[in-house]
């Protein structure tokens, strides 16, 4: 048994891959707690292919790509609360016009400026390739937004649950929706390189999913999610490893699993009676 644990640890891309794979579970549960709360889970899945455009213009340009995904998610994200709130047109729908006129635009300007982009480790990621230098990258982002949520716990608390009386009780409610959506932006482009932005939704929503169906307070949600997603990242790497998987979809599918799981005996938990309080 020691030997089947230590044995992938002699390899320095996968020491790489699971240390990076520790921070992106605790930095996605920590945001997509927030997300789910709020219900913005497709937001952020309009954020993961809309930064289409901005790879293939900073490729283009020569700088560094984290650039252009983040100012394409961010403007995405602006539009969408735009056309809501100048429009009629509801939310859901304005996502979905946002995404495919984004994604669109990303293989259009892949095309016409002949982008050498690999939209193969794009769609699916490659957290295999994951250098010491992304480690620490990685690592201090994760930081700085758990301080960050930490000092803004109240306020974000306040405003996730009660955006009117947030509003109502001077709360500066626009900063904090575009910097929380700002802060999920950079936390889908650190995690596009593990999973690739066809999986990252669930790896930002799946942990924190599973721990809602079992907690009531928020930053119980963060924790066990955070040790969900850990889990789940460790134990895909691992499986990844021994039966020859790409390594993202092994990580999805032991999340999911786990999701499975959670749905299937909670049902069970509550007949004996077991009962989970509004989350607040």
């Amino acid at each position: 048994m020691e030997q089947l644990l230590l044995s992938p640890l002699q390899y320095e891309f996968m020491r790489h891959a699971l240390l990076s794979g520790v921070f992106l579970g605790i930095l996605c549960a920590v945001v997509g707690s927030y997300l789910i709360v709020r219900q913005l889970g497709m937001m952020a899945h309009a954020i993961a292919h809309s930064v289409l455009p901005g790879l293939a213009v900073a490729f283009f340009w020569g700088i560094d790509l984290s650039v252009g995904a983040f100012i394409a998610g961010v403007v995405s994200a602006w539009l969408v609360a735009a056309i809501e709130s100048q429009s009629r047109i509801k939310a859901d729908t304005a996502i979905s016009l946002v995404l495919s006129g984004f994604l669109a635009l990303g293989v259009a300007l892949m095309t016409v400026l002949r982008s050498k982009f690999d939209l193969f480790t794009f769609l699916f990621g490659d957290i295999l390739s994951v250098s010491g230098a992304d480690v620490v990258r990685i690592a201090v982002i994760t930081l700085v937004i758990l301080v960050a949520v930490k000092f803004f716990y109240k306020e974000l608390l306040f405003y996730t649950f009660d955006p009117l009386g947030a509003k109502a009780s001077g709360l500066a409610v626009n900063w904090l929706y575009f910097g929380f959506i700002g802060v999920t932006t950079i936390t889908i482009i650190v995690s596009m390189q593990t999973v690739g932005v066809l999986l990252v939704l669930s790896l930002l929503i799946a942990p924190g999913a599973i721990a809602y169906l079992w907690v009531k307070q928020m930053h119980s949600m963060m924790f066990w999610g955070s040790l969900l997603g850990v889990t789940a990242t460790i134990i895909g790497m691992y499986i990844s490893y021994y039966q020859n998987l790409p390594s993202g979809p092994a990580i999805v599918l032991v999340i999911t699993l786990m999701f499975a799981i959670a749905i299937l005996i909670r049902p069970i938990y509550r007949l004996v009676g077991g009962h989970k309080p509004p989350l607040a």
